[in-house]
């Protein structure tokens, strides 16, 4: 299911890419204030939770305005390269917060969620060097 949804990502973010509306230095300006005020009143959120919860809600902030930045240079400036940032930033938050995640976990669990967190990560990066290869 994951490999769905990263190539859906992948096609979504060619998609904009070809887009024939380019945005203004203005409109970019402006887009990247709302990113970062979106992530300061998610990680302000987290703040409301304690222990593991809190950190992963951390994480999945964090990834989220990692993400929305990339897509958001994509759109300003697209290539083939902010293509492929865009599917890094992805991969990269899915496995932070699949990480922290484990960390809810002990012993034998917790090693084969790691384990497969990992893997996810392996298989994402690989994608994503296959992306590079294809353009």
């Amino acid at each position: 299911m994951k490999k769905h949804l990263l190539m859906l990502a992948l096609a979504s973010t060619c998609f904009v890419a070809t887009q024939a509306s380019a945005m203004t230095g203005d409109e970019h300006k402006v887009a990247k204030e709302k990113i970062e005020a979106d992530y300061k009143v998610a990680k302000a959120q987290c703040d409301t939770l304690k222990d593991n919860a809190k950190d992963v809600c951390q994480k999945e902030a964090k990834g989220k305005e990692d993400v929305a930045k990339a897509e958001l240079e994509q759109q300003y400036k697209p290539s083939d390269s902010n293509a492929r940032k865009v599917a890094e930033e992805k991969v990269k938050a899915t496995y932070e917060v699949a990480k922290e995640k484990c960390d809810d976990q002990n012993g034998a669990a917790k090693d084969a969620c790691q384990k497969q967190a990992k893997a996810d990560e392996a298989q994402g990066k690989a994608e994503v060097k296959a992306m590079k290869k294809a353009m």
